[in-house]
């Protein structure tokens, strides 16, 4: 795959086209993501989602359901993503004194990794959250929304190590 230093682009074909790749003969293996984000709000929202406060209902429930809802449902917001069967998805969530936190954990077993998964679910938790909390704040802000760590594949395992 490597030609010297630069390496052939995998979704492009020889003419510059995009494609998606075939993992048609790819070995099936056990693969596992976890990604995480934090959504910064001011105190008077999370006091809002931690007094059961929010117009809307529980917040935190219904981010849960949206983050694995959008797991599932990837390949729909991510043109080249291919369809995988997960066998798993936790979602966690973590009130901070000005933000609320989430990490999200999907597992498949297949021919391509679930890293895309699980950041689609956790930037639509977040921003569940948001949609939530948006009449008690409107100035929140999604950031970090990071891949922590993933295994399984050619590639193996990595694991975020700065901030």
């Amino acid at each position: 795959m490597a030609e010297g230093p630069i390496r052939k682009l995998t979704h492009l074909d020889d003419a510059g086209a995009v494609r998606m790749v075939d993992v048609g003969e790819k070995n099936l293996t056990r693969r596992e993501a976890i990604a995480w984000g934090r959504l910064r709000t001011g105190r008077d929202a999370v006091a809002a989602i931690r007094d059961g406060h929010v117009a809307k209902g529980d917040a935190l429930a219904v981010a849960r359901v949206a983050a694995i809802m959008a797991a599932k449902r990837t390949p729909e917001w991510i043109p080249l993503c291919h369809p995988l069967l997960l066998s798993g998805i936790e979602v966690s969530v973590d009130l901070q004194e000005d933000a609320v936190e989430m990490t999200v954990k999907v597992r498949t077993t297949g021919p391509t990794g679930a890293e895309m998964e699980a950041l689609t679910a956790v930037s639509a938790g977040l921003l569940t959250v948001y949609d939530m909390l948006k009449a008690v704040e409107r100035g929140m802000v999604l950031e970090e929304v990071k891949l922590l760590e993933k295994s399984g594949g050619r590639s193996g395992r990595y694991r975020r190590t700065s901030s």
